[in-house]
């Protein structure tokens, strides 16, 4: 099959599935910091099973594709992507409560999980409140704020793999580590996650909410599109604070720029493209190691354009 015969084939497998399909989609439009290039086919999907059977039914047939949540940690090329992107995402109904446990597809948006934990008077996922991010991705990565972790509070995920066999994986199967899971290594493709939570006064809760989300406003530049922090955490400091030692605070490549507020955050000032802020992470990178010794490693996934 041609390139072209398998966006085909693909385009009517979604069709045919009730799923939502664009071709030549802006991938800025699909993520947080708004840079991207065009993606030959864009596949809004009604769930995350459907997600998945699409997602291997193009790797059946050799065609790049991946999965996409909220895109608040990926930085897409200008080129865009040679290939289909499928996005699962589900609305607050989608979230449910049993006792102490709270279950969410893998395209909910956390702050929707948090709301609805909140509401239930359900504590200890307050520190996910804010964090732009879906469940699918925050279990990917452990995503973590303020003290707290996904693996803190993890119970279960539910993953299908390409033979279509869903498996539930306990919080220790999950090999959750500093921004990173089983799922970095493996071809599964998460389903969903449940959430063993507290219970706790919805008013303490919610203000706690309310507090860590004014904390993110005064510290972090969000009247801006970016894609969260730039670095991990280097071992024994901070990618903030050595990038500022650096003399880096306020650098600007063409519409990119390491941020005044927060220099863990690289913001796109209204045209940035990627290649403004992948010269950013570079420069970033050399001029920490050669000031402090520091070895920064991107936090944000970089995500080309082919496989080739």
């Amino acid at each position: 099959m041609t390139h072209r015969e398998k966006i085909d084939f693909i385009r009517q497998k979604a069709f045919a599935c009730g799923a939502k399909v664009f071709d030549s989609e802006p991938l800025s439009k699909h993520t947080t910091v708004r840079v991207g290039g065009k993606c030959d086919l864009m596949i809004l999907t009604p769930d995350s099973e459907t997600a998945a059977r699409l997602y291997f039914a193009c790797k059946d047939i050799s065609l790049y594709s991946m999965i996409l949540g909220n895109g608040s940690n990926c930085l897409f090329s200008d080129g865009g992507f040679r290939g289909a992107v499928i996005v699962s995402t589900c609305e607050k109904s989608g979230i449910t409560v049993n006792g102490n446990t709270v279950s969410a597809p893998s395209g909910a948006m956390l702050i929707n999980v948090c709301k609805v934990a909140q509401e239930a008077g359900l504590g200890g996922m307050e520190f996910a409140y804010g964090i732009p991010g879906t469940v699918g991705g925050a279990v990917y990565m452990n995503a973590g704020a303020y003290g707290g972790e996904i693996k803190n509070i993890v119970k279960s995920v539910r993953a299908m793999n390409s033979s279509g066999k869903v498996t539930a994986f306990t919080a220790d199967e999950l090999e959750l580590g500093y921004r990173c899971s089983r799922f970095e290594s493996t071809d599964e493709v998460i389903l969903s996650a449940e959430f063993e939570l507290t219970p706790a006064d919805p008013k303490i809760i919610l203000e706690k909410m309310e507090e860590l989300m004014a904390r993110r406003k005064s510290r972090q530049p969000l009247e801006y599109p970016s894609f969260g922090s730039a670095f991990k955490r280097p071992e024994g400091t901070y990618a903030g604070l050595v990038i500022e030692q650096s003399g880096l605070k306020g650098a600007v490549q063409g519409g990119a720029m390491i941020s005044e507020k927060h220099a863990n955050f690289i913001i796109n000032l209204g045209n940035a493209t990627a290649e403004d802020i992948t010269t950013l992470i570079a420069r970033a990178q050399a001029e920490v190691k050669r000031a402090t010794g520091y070895s920064l490693e991107p936090e944000v996934r970089l995500i080309p354009e082919s496989r080739e």
